[in-house]
């Protein structure tokens, strides 16, 4: 038993991408159900009894999903366009004024071209061709990975009857109510935590139209959205979507640079200590210190993939520990 177990190990380690692949579409899985069984509630026709049959219920609800995102880009889109075009013909002028105002503080010794600076900078030397492969490579498997949990999710919800029967088959009979009963709260709490995930882009992207609109951020639109996205990604998103803002600011003026930082910074903290630990103990029902805590484990052990599976885990595992240490 040891040597099998070593073995499994070993081999969970080697497939340890793809074992991350079922599980995040497992986790989404879980989470859509509710949504899914709601439409499959609905009657197809208006004359009839006949109800949406499963695999259809959730291609309305990925249709849901895509129509959202793009009715939300239609309404913006024309002034994303407009302002990222001109974002774009003054980016060279932007990078002239940065680069005049690191001379003038000293903090840079010589004058560099924008193709120069892209040669020096760290990570950016070496073979060019072999760097663009590796980035397309890297945003092809991005790309692939998603699909692939489209995919996945759409056939475990597909069969989740099934799969919900083959593993209670697992656990003693006399136990199998416990369980499934502890199955649906899991369903509850996960498909809980997507939906404060999107109230929290949401608000980060809401508020930093706001804010930069305030402080006279040109391109605030295109910010926003970024800001908006980048809370998507814990940890790290926040702070990479805020670096295009403040080198936005900068080239206005110093003043405006700086406001910027502490805007961002005032926001992160009130996102990261009151938001997030609120509005995750209020929709998914752990509390603010096990979503501290789940996010900075999460974070440590798998990077930011563990950061975003962080909070749902957290459940499925505050939901397991309950069971089995229940006085009952």
């Amino acid at each position: 038993m040891i040597a099998i177990t070593g073995i499994v190990l070993w081999a969970a380690y080697i497939v340890r991408d793809a074992l991350l692949i079922v599980y995040v579409s497992g986790v989404f899985a879980i989470g859509f159900s509710p949504i899914v069984r709601v439409i499959e509630r609905q009657k197809l026709l208006p004359i009839g009894s006949r109800r949406f049959p499963r695999w259809l219920a959730i291609l309305v609800l990925y249709l849901a999903i895509l129509g959202t995102i793009g009715l939300a880009l239609f309404l913006v889109f024309p002034r994303l366009v407009d302002q990222g075009q001109a974002l774009w013909h003054k980016a060279p002028e932007m990078f002239e004024q940065g680069q005049q105002f690191l001379i003038s503080k000293g903090w840079l010794k010589e004058h560099l071209t924008m193709r120069e600076a892209v040669e020096r900078a760290p990570g950016t030397g070496g073979d060019a061709v072999s760097k663009v492969g590796a980035a397309i490579a890297n945003v092809a498997g991005g790309i692939f990975g998603v699909v692939t949990i489209l995919i996945l999710t759409f056939y475990i919800l597909v069969d989740s009857a099934n799969l919900r029967e083959s593993l209670l088959r697992m656990i003693p009979k006399e136990r199998r109510r416990r369980a499934d009963l502890a199955a649906r709260e899991v369903t509850v709490k996960v498909s809980a935590w997507l939906g404060g995930q999107l109230l929290l882009g949401i608000i980060i992207g809401t508020t930093s139209a706001i804010g930069l609109w305030f402080i006279g951020i040109p391109f605030f639109y295109v910010l926003a959205l970024i800001s908006g996205i980048g809370e998507m990604i814990p940890v790290i998103g926040p702070i990479l979507s805020a670096i295009p803002a403040v080198a936005v600011a900068a080239t206005v003026s110093p003043q405006k640079a700086l406001l910027v930082i502490i805007f961002f910074v005032v926001q992160q903290q009130l996102e990261n200590h009151i938001l997030v630990p609120k509005i995750m103990s209020r929709q998914v029902g752990v509390s603010a210190v096990t979503v501290i805590v789940a996010l900075l484990i999460g974070g440590s052990l798998a990077g930011i993939a563990g950061a975003i599976l962080a909070v749902p885990t957290a459940a499925i595992l505050q939901v397991v520990a309950s069971e089995i240490f229940s006085e009952d």
